[in-house]
């Protein structure tokens, strides 16, 4: 024997929305998109010199030839942007290999600046977006509507 469950009742028929005359609101503005990719190029940018800076790492420490072209088209490439780092951190040299901590905080120090510069630009960004819902609470209620 089987139980026969109950059918649903149907869902109330909501009415239409009324046609606004108000264009409708999104939460990502043109300029927002702009904010968001100015955002992702700065992370874009300091994850190569990232991936730059690992090489010349990962090339000291297993002793590469700085005779070979690749490495020392590393080596220079990356020779100013390690240059404020240099000496803050003694290096341990073991025959050829060279472990040089100084190029691992120097990562560390641009992915930090990455991440402050994306904090500033989403601050700006909120800012900015608070200022214009405002504006625009503001403006209705001067022209009486709802």
């Amino acid at each position: 024997m089987a139980i026969q469950q109950p059918a649903p009742a149907p869902a109330p028929a909501s009415a239409p929305a009324p046609a606004s005359s108000a264009q409708p609101t999104s939460s990502i503005t043109e300029e927002g998109r702009y904010n968001f990719r100015a955002a992702a190029v700065v992370g874009f940018v300091v994850g190569v010199v990232d991936i730059f800076i690992a090489a010349r790492f990962l090339g000291k420490l297993f002793g590469a030839s700085a005779q070979s072209a690749f490495v020392n088209f590393i080596y220079q490439v990356t020779a100013p942007m390690v240059a404020p780092f240099r000496g803050i951190f003694p290096s341990h040299v073991n025959g050829n290999s060279v472990l040089d901590v100084s190029l691992l905080f120097a990562i560390i120090m641009y992915a930090l600046f990455a991440l402050l510069v994306s904090a500033v630009i989403d601050y700006i960004d909120r800012r900015r977006d608070e200022s214009v819902s405002r504006d625009r609470y503001e403006a209705r209620r001067a022209s009486g509507s709802p």
